[in-house]
């Protein structure tokens, strides 16, 4: 089972910048695809951004393309989103997870190691 733990969030006004870190332990890491997922207050848990084990394929949900960028480093096991533009409605909690798989998939049930997560909060 990986470790994931997940750090960078906090509080931003629109139209700032995060960038979200998940540092892992445990050796699936570099051989998995890994992704980031939000849930709001009220809403169902979504997909944000997933990369696969190599960093060659990228997923993004459409109300994050263009402003987030998903990006791993396998030497340090750690995974990054660096978050561009935020808008309120980026609020929520943000986690980090390791899919079964080496390539990517977006479904929450691919998914089987998760963090903690971290507060992402935008305001107006």
């Amino acid at each position: 089972q990986v470790q994931l733990v997940e750090s960078g969030g906090g509080l931003v006004q629109a139209g700032g910048s995060l960038r979200l870190s998940c540092a892992a332990s445990g050796r699936t890491f570099s051989s998995s695809a890994v992704g980031w997922f939000r849930q709001a207050p009220g809403k169902e848990r979504e997909s944000v951004a997933v990369i696969s084990w190599s960093g060659g394929s990228r997923a993004y949900a459409d109300s994050v393309k263009g402003r987030f960028t998903i990006s791993r480093d396998n030497a340090k096991n750690t995974l990054y989103l660096q978050m561009n533009s935020l808008k309120p409605e980026d609020t929520a909690v943000y986690y980090c997870a390791v899919s079964k798989f080496r390539t990517v998939t977006t479904s929450g049930t691919d998914f089987g190691s998760w963090g903690q997560g971290t507060q992402v909060t935008v305001s107006s």
